[in-house]
């Protein structure tokens, strides 16, 4: 795996059938169709970080939890369009908690890979299912998972599934090869009452210029170092970039209690 050491990022064609992308959109599209978020709205935006640090999203690291985009509301709350157009995503325990997720995650493939990739004795830490929904799908900065998911060494491997045709017009992403050289800039840190906030611990910078898109294929894995500077713009195309992640770490690396995403004692992390 000399090009994800180089590179930060591996690109894999035909990683999952086109079949399996759509049973994973269905189920997606169903949890949604259940959801009554009677009173309750939650937004997912990077935009203004504090956004994120509401109990609901804090309190998500064991449960299915839905957060709507920033832009889906009109300026008297109500939502401009139905709601399973209006979810940004669900997670962050999809892989654990849904049938269907978890053998989608835990394919004899996907542990291949991640074993040629280094990670020893892998743990499941997250899923994430996103919309990138037509027209008001968000920009997402550009970023480090191991500013979220912190370990100790840093062993964090994101695995981005395209579960539809990404492009530049519907939101790809966007990566800088090689700028998991840069080392790690910030952490998001639980603050006791001040709930979460960025501790910078790195004195680089990314190179913005540097960015390059990936346009791929429904049924591409895209597989992310920790320390991969990516992004993705927003989506105002009239077509969605439905697209499914999962984060793994290593079973031996430490995980700080002050991550923003902790699961209590009687849900712990577990493995392929």
């Amino acid at each position: 795996m000399s090009a994800f050491e180089r590179d930060g990022f591996l690109v894999l064609p035909q990683f999952v059938s086109a079949a399996a992308c759509d049973q994973l959109r269905e189920r997606a599209l169903k949890l949604v169709s259940e959801f009554d978020p009677q009173g309750l709205v939650s937004v997912f935006s990077t935009r203004e970080q504090s956004r994120l640090a509401d109990d609901y999203f804090l309190g998500s690291a064991d449960k299915i939890r839905f957060f709507f985009e920033v832009d889906a509301f009109l300026p008297d709350g109500k939502l401009k369009q139905s709601k399973e157009e209006s979810i940004n995503k669900i997670g962050h325990a999809l892989h654990d908690l849904d049938p269907l997720f978890s053998s989608f995650s835990r394919t004899s493939e996907l542990q291949k890979l991640v074993a040629e990739l280094g990670v020893r004795d892998p743990l499941l830490l997250q899923s994430m299912y996103i919309f990138k929904q037509p027209r008001i799908g968000g920009e997402v900065n550009c970023h480090q998972d191991s500013t979220f998911l912190f370990t100790e060494p840093i062993d964090i491997v994101g695995f981005w599934f395209a579960l539809e045709d990404a492009t530049i017009e519907n939101g790809c992403l966007w990566v800088i090869p090689g700028g998991h050289e840069v080392g790690l800039l910030s952490r998001w840190v639980r603050v006791a009452e001040e709930g979460m906030q960025f501790q910078r611990v790195g004195s680089g910078s990314f190179n913005e210029e540097k960015l390059v898109p990936l346009e791929v294929p429904k049924g591409t894995l895209i597989a992310l170092h920790g320390l991969l500077p990516h992004r993705s713009l927003a989506n105002r195309s009239p077509k969605s970039r439905h697209a499914y992640t999962l984060h793994v770490k290593g079973g031996q690396s430490l995980y700080p209690s002050d991550n923003w995403l902790q699961r209590p004692p009687e849900m712990p992390l577990r493995g392929f």
